[in-house]
């Protein structure tokens, strides 16, 4: 089956989104010097938060990371058959069935349960080749999601040492408040996971690489670097703060566009969209956006006063959006012209629209807005290759 250029795509359908993977190398780059000796590993999983795996993790693997990180098995089968070779770690234990698929594509589980590590050596046993599996050993120190108890790790980390099959490379765990700055919880899970890793010490046990660093932790808690940080959001550019906590030299790397695909003129007094909720205080001029709640704009943005940017400036989300299209509220005078460029996220000319505002503005954080952006969105990449570069010479397509 022929398989379509997202170029191509964009003529069908002018709404996409653009990586700039230059950002995504400098911002690993920028977090390997802060972390600096300790290791980087690139966050990759949910598609690369929505920018896409593969692209990203060749960026992030360029601009100096050693390792990558997913979610899912799949996921990491994913990097391997588009040719990835990078150590690749499997933030939760994988499920037992799965555990085969982990050895014979390479990837580094984690394990914090005796039924996980069983079922790690028995894979090992029967893939394995009669070389040894590594693993990470998760400890939970007070995120309460997964993980071992802090009693029971270092039992577990002894067992994976004296087992044939296995071969201990890592001991890990996850902060739960690292982007709040102040928040003394952090030193405390700090302070369970060095009690955990020096019991390991003490019964003779070599842990691996250390690593409780996420990108909160990373960027304002030194203390967490420790061998290695586990990086997600900061590489794509993106505040992990719940506070306004500055951000250092990193550069968001995702935009999304689309282009008008409909213009009208609608008098005061008119209504608009489903629910006739957004009222024309005057005439205006209408521009209608083929991108909706399909492709991962809230539904309610309208209704919290969000905005797009069109012509270098600001105009608002003109009531409910809807699966496929939204209306924007250029003002009484505007200019706009079907085919004109509308960025929803994304700079235009000294405007400037982030994931955090969309995220500020619909209560939820910018993780699940880039992380929401639907695949029926194509992924545009820059610096662009030869076949893209006709398209991207003017911003993106021509409404059809």
């Amino acid at each position: 089956m022929k398989v379509m250029d997202p170029c191509r795509r964009r003529d069908l359908r002018p709404a996409w989104i653009q990586v700039d993977l230059d950002a995504v190398r400098h911002n690993a780059s920028h977090l390997c010097s802060l972390a600096n000796p300790a290791l980087l590993c690139a966050v990759v999983k949910a598609d690369g938060y929505g920018h896409g795996a593969t692209q990203v993790a060749r960026a992030a693997l360029a601009g100096g990371a050693s390792w990558l990180a997913v979610a899912l098995v799949e996921e990491g089968i994913r990097l391997r058959d588009d040719g990835i070779d990078a150590p690749v770690l499997l933030l939760s234990e994988p499920p037992e069935e799965a555990m085969n698929a982990v050895v014979e594509y390479g990837l580094t589980p984690t394990i914090y349960s005796a039924r996980g590590l069983r079922a790690a050596s028995l894979a090992a046993a029967r893939n394995g080749g009669g070389g040894e599996l590594g693993v990470h050993v998760k400890v939970d120190t007070g995120m309460h999601r997964v993980g071992a108890p802090v009693g029971e790790a270092s039992d577990l980390a002894s067992a994976v040492v004296a087992d044939p099959h296995l071969a201990m490379h890592g001991l890990f765990t996850h902060l739960a408040v690292a982007d709040r700055v102040s928040d003394p919880y952090t030193d405390l899970q700090l302070d369970r996971f060095d009690a955990a890793a020096e019991d390991l010490h003490t019964r003779g046990v070599r842990p691996g690489i250390l690593h409780a660093g996420n990108s909160a932790a990373t960027l304002w808690h030194p203390r967490s670097r420790y061998s290695m940080v586990r990086c997600g959001i900061a590489l794509y550019g993106l505040n992990p703060a719940s506070t306004d906590a500055a951000l250092p030299d990193l550069r968001p790397s995702l935009s999304l566009r689309a282009r008008v695909s409909y213009v009208k003129i609608l008098p005061a007094g008119e209504s608009l969209s489903y629910g006739l909720r957004y009222r024309l205080e005057r005439d205006s001029v209408i521009a209608t956006v083929p991108i909706g709640y399909a492709d991962g704009v809230p539904r309610a943005l309208g209704a919290c006063g969000g905005e797009v940017l069109v012509g270098g400036r600001r105009c608002r989300v003109a009531g409910t959006v809807t699966m496929d299209q939204l209306l924007v509220d250029c003002g009484p005078d505007a200019s706009v012209s079907r085919g004109d460029e509308v960025v929803l996220i994304g700079a235009q000319g000294e405007e400037y629209v982030g994931a955090e505002e969309w995220a500020s503005r619909v209560g939820t954080i910018s993780y699940e807005i880039v992380c929401a952006l639907s695949g029926r969105l194509p992924r545009i990449y820059l610096p662009t290759s030869d076949a893209n570069a006709e398209h991207s010479a003017t911003g993106g397509p021509a409404v059809p």
